[in-house]
């Protein structure tokens, strides 16, 4: 038997009169209905996800006493995001960012294990096959920015080195764009790399820098509306693979950066704030690269991969 819904019945749009019961009860009878409709679904699971949509999702319909205009509005709304996005831009993941639910999700399937590093958000830039470059490389590509020296380890649980754990990483430029934000098909400020034998890894990147996120879409018109930033703070991605170890993605961000507190898309987890030192010009750097009269940055981040299984 379909359980019965429970929602508050306040009152309609503007929270004006109670609604009666036999109006509930209509309401009731057509949430019920539609969750009989999936009934004979032979899989459990999509079963369980379709119906606890419906009840959620007619639960704020009726909450809300969502008007008609509201409903057309919301249809448009999603319509324009549809239409924004391509291979290139992906408006409905970014939709999913600023409600938080990318966030949530990643909370869901990463539990805390041992002392492995916290995942955030992927976020809507990451490319398939961008290049490799060796321990110590650059992954600026010629992209504007300070440069900055990041290292690490890559270890599991037990503390035991992770060699040839793949390390991918991507970030904006000075700017705050990515490079598939630009029509030039430029690859630059994103490589992957591997750790060593001993779980080493280090390369060149840039100082990250506040940014937007896309906000001339439907999504940021959303933001505008409601009265909300799009600014992320400052931060640096990694996605690390490796065979009988959870993938881990995950950022890294600025400390001191004052948008921390206000991620536009809910990403900050306070074990992924790094000091990123700066450094005076002429300083030696850890390989010998010269940068002349530049002045540039350094940060260490430790990673800590938990089992597959967990």
């Amino acid at each position: 038997m379909i359980e019965q819904t429970r929602v508050p019945h306040t009152g309609g749009a503007q929270g004006s009169q109670p609604v009666s019961e036999a109006q509930q009860a209509v309401e009731e009878r057509l949430v019920q209905n539609v969750l009989r409709s999936f009934e004979n679904c032979e899989d459990p699971r999509l079963k369980q996800l379709m119906q606890s949509l419906v009840k959620h999702l007619h639960a704020f319909i009726r909450d809300v006493r969502l008007t008609e205009d509201e409903w057309n509005k919301a249809i448009e709304f999603l319509t324009a995001v549809g239409h924004i996005t391509d291979d290139r831009r992906q408006e409905f993941i970014l939709l999913s960012d600023v409600f938080g639910a990318s966030m949530q999700t990643i909370n869901v399937n990463n539990e805390a294990y041992g002392d492995a590093t916290e995942a955030t958000v992927f976020g809507p830039f990451f490319v398939e096959d961008a290049p490799e470059i060796a321990n110590g490389g650059d992954i600026a590509g010629g992209a504007p920015g300070q440069p900055c020296w990041v290292e690490g380890t890559v270890t599991d649980t037990d503390g035991n080195p992770v060699p040839g754990a793949r390390i991918e990483v991507w970030e904006a430029d000075e700017d705050g764009f990515y490079d598939v934000q630009y029509t030039d098909d430029r690859v630059s400020g994103r490589a992957h790399l591997f750790s060593d034998e001993h779980g080493n890894y280090r390369f060149w990147g840039l100082t990250p820098t506040p940014y937007p996120i896309p906000h001339d879409g439907p999504v940021g018109k959303m933001l505008d509306a409601v009265g909300r930033s799009p600014m992320r703070a400052s931060h640096l991605h990694f996605m690390v693979t490796k065979p009988g170890l959870r993938t881990l993605v995950t950022h890294i961000f600025v400390r001191g950066d004052e948008l921390l507190k206000y991620d536009t898309v809910f990403g900050v987890k306070e074990s992924l704030i790094k000091d990123f030192v700066q450094q005076p010009a002429g300083t030696p750097t850890p390989d010998g690269r010269d940068l002349g009269d530049s002045t540039w940055a350094r940060t260490r981040f430790d990673i800590v991969l938990a089992p597959a299984a967990a």
